[in-house]
């Protein structure tokens, strides 16, 4: 019988891959797709934004998986040079091109036993595409200038932050390459999407930097947590990274303060909420409930502007479908209330 799928226990980020870190319901799917599919061997797809963590999940896969003790052999397709891309992946012969002094083994070659790892696949050129689909078909290649045929045993994880199926449609990527990639796809999700995860993130990163920056930084204020839940976060979590980061390094006191955020999100709390509070009062006031006061005016305004088409507005607002319905039933936004 076959084996059954591998169980993640629910401290899977701690003890299995500590860099994934979140517990969110968007985040959990992801742990579940690999606890599925880590052993299978087949060729994965991870699909996602920029900054979403495509190269943890990646190598979540193949560390939870029988090739752990194989190589992890990552390739940027978009950081090589089309022409040096090919060798790169399959390698050359001495002598089969200008500056070939000596043979060099290629990535599928040197995987061999473990995972090659394409990231910005879709940076691929056609001429290329065709070439590895071969590759991934006949699981053997020759190197540049060679003619003996190399045989390897390679799992392959490719990535990309493009809609590969609307590539495929305006004939920027090959359309059997694709089925040949989407055996298995994943989802990376944005911060956007998971910003009930920004708290344990946030968190993760401040202990990180505490080691390697040599700080001692205790805890980060709950206001700056609602102004990070408030942000777009074009960046997603690596961003939210740097600016941690960089907290953490400007910060006077023990604790991350809204003093210590960028002026990006000191100019993005303020600016449109400028109209509702034209100064700070004596008493003070509450920024958690300024911010989301504000944010429900804005889901409003959304609704009302795409005559609550949920995902239209969804869209409009730039965040997933289910994060908006979440937020509406959170405010007690519904259609009968604000109708004429």
């Amino acid at each position: 019988m076959p084996a059954a799928p591998k169980k993640f226990e629910k401290n899977y980020t701690k003890d299995v891959f500590p860099q994934i870190v979140g517990e969110s319901e968007p985040i959990k799917k992801v742990f579940a797709m690999i606890s599925k599919i880590c052993d299978t061997g087949s060729t994965v797809l991870i699909q996602g934004e920029s900054g979403t963590g495509k190269e943890l999940i990646a190598k979540a896969l193949h560390y939870n998986s029988k090739r752990a003790k194989g190589p992890f052999i990552p390739v940027n397709c978009g950081a090589i040079p089309a022409e040096l891309l090919e060798s790169e992946l399959l390698g050359h012969e001495k002598g089969a091109f200008t500056h070939a002094i000596r043979t060099r083994q290629g990535r599928f070659e040197l995987a061999d036993g473990g995972t090659l790892f394409l990231d910005e696949i879709a940076e691929m050129s056609p001429v290329l595409q065709v070439k590895i689909l071969r590759v991934l078909q006949e699981r053997q290649f020759e190197r540049i200038g060679g003619t003996k045929t190399i045989k390897s045993d390679f799992r392959v994880i490719a990535a990309t932050n493009r809609n590969l199926a609307e590539d495929v449609k305006i004939g920027r990527f090959r359309e059997d390459l694709y089925y040949r990639l989407t055996v298995l796809p994943i989802f990376a999700p944005s911060l956007r999407e998971r910003l009930n995860d920004i708290i344990l993130l946030a968190d993760y990163f401040i202990k990180k930097f505490n080691r390697s920056k040599e700080r001692s930084i205790s805890g980060i204020d709950p206001e700056v947590i609602s102004v990070f839940q408030n942000y777009p976060w074009p960046g997603n979590v690596r961003e939210l990274e740097n600016v941690i980061e960089r907290m953490v390094i400007l910060a006077d006191g023990e604790r991350l303060t809204l003093a210590d955020l960028p002026e990006r999100f000191v100019n993005g709390t303020t600016g449109s909420m400028g109209a509702d509070i034209q100064e700070i009062p004596a008493q003070g006031f509450s920024l958690s409930k300024v911010m989301c006061n504000f944010e429900k005016k804005l889901i409003i305004q959304a609704m009302k502007q795409t005559g609550w088409v949920k995902n239209q507005a969804a869209k409009l607002l730039n965040v997933n479908r289910t994060t908006l319905l979440e937020k509406m039933k959170r405010f007690g936004i519904k259609k009968e209330d604000y109708e004429q």
